[in-house]
């Protein structure tokens, strides 16, 4: 694989949607088109893409051979430019706002629905909005879709903080989420768990820490902050990290481990990660010293993700060369998202 920083953003891209022989297999096997609700995000577009082209590769085999699979794409896209770029990709866009009831209703029908709108960011001081987002909503959507197959996007935040030499939490975990986004998020499992089993739908839930891409994630924080000389705060002192693409992989094959109940898994990566030893590796691969600040707490937010793991193997893009394309990135000037992960904050306050 060659070097995301030789040609940006075009190979950077690339390595967030090819979809890998497996992802083909397996949603070949499901019939239906596909729904994307809450698509304008950052994991929608590159996830989109790779259903498309997994689709493409694949039109003679399984249930409905020689059938054109749709993929539809649905958001607000209140970003400018946001739905020229999924319609020059050859994905189908529905502008909507899923609070609104008719527009809800309106949605073409779907055998799969992959649910990735979600509020974090905001949550302090209009709590009220969050739990609207993250809990009432989904609940709607369940309804609307009871018919289809059902992957949702919640988080690890739903999870206590586990010892940091504990592996993290498993699927088996009590919850204990700390602060009101964390709690919203957990009433919105409730939520999609209790139409499942009232109706039957097949579901999978995906607790998902952290995502990366070079422009955004807890390896992309650290790195400008070592770059740019500001202190990288150590007090949560693990974490777990998965590249983008493999997010998007493991998230379309889990289209057919839908279940009632819902099955739930933990999406992120096999390692527990020092955020120190994480600073001073890319402070080296950017020739800085890493200004560190605070002590490790006993406790981290950690998830752990032996189940995911022997589900769908190992990573296909590994740390190191996570560490390798994010320091080339930031060191060249690389765009970014904008949106820090926040991922140091203990106390459950976005």
């Amino acid at each position: 694989m060659s070097d995301p920083a030789t040609d940006p953003l075009a190979e950077l891209d690339r390595h967030l949607w090819q979809p890998t022989e497996a992802v083909i297999t397996d949603l070949a096997g499901l019939p239906g088109n596909l729904l994307l609700l809450g698509a304008g995000g950052k994991l929608g577009l590159s996830l989109a893409r790779m259903a498309r082209l997994a689709f493409d590769r694949a039109p003679d085999r399984g249930p409905d051979p020689g059938r054109e699979r749709r993929v539809i794409a649905v958001s607000r896209f209140a970003e400018p430019g946001r739905r020229a770029d999924f319609a020059d990709a050859g994905i189908e866009t529905i502008p909507a706002d899923l609070a609104d009831p008719a527009a809800l209703r309106a949605l073409p029908d779907a055998a799969n629905v992959i649910y990735l709108v979600g509020r974090k960011f905001g949550t302090h001081g209009d709590e009220w909005t969050t739990w609207a987002v993250n809990t009432y909503l989904p609940a709607l959507v369940a309804e609307r879709f009871a018919g289809s197959r059902i992957v949702a996007f919640s988080t690890g935040n739903v999870y206590p903080l586990t010892p940091a030499g504990s592996g993290g939490a498993d699927e088996g975990t009590p919850p204990g989420p700390v602060g009101e986004y964390a709690q919203s998020c957990l009433g919105r499992e409730r939520l999609l768990e209790h139409v499942s089993r009232e109706r039957g739908t097949p579901m999978s839930i995906l607790r998902l820490n952290y995502a990366i891409d070079l422009r955004y994630g807890v390896l992309h924080d650290i790195a400008r902050a070592v770059q740019a000389g500001e202190p990288v705060d150590v007090t949560m002192g693990s974490v777990n990290v998965l590249w983008q693409g493999d997010v998007n992989a493991v998230t379309l094959r889990s289209l057919r481990h839908c279940a009632s109940p819902p099955d739930v898994l933990n999406v992120t990566g096999p390692e527990t990660v020092s955020v120190r030893w994480l600073a001073h590796e890319l402070g080296r691969r950017l020739g800085r010293m890493p200004v560190i600040t605070g002590e490790e707490a006993p406790t981290a937010l950690l998830s752990n993700s032996a189940r995911c793991m022997a589900r769908f193997g190992y990573p296909s893009v590994p740390l190191e060369r996570i560490l390798d394309w994010t320091a080339q990135w930031v060191a060249a000037g690389g765009p970014s998202h904008g949106k820090p992960t926040k991922f140091e904050q203990r106390g459950g306050v976005f």
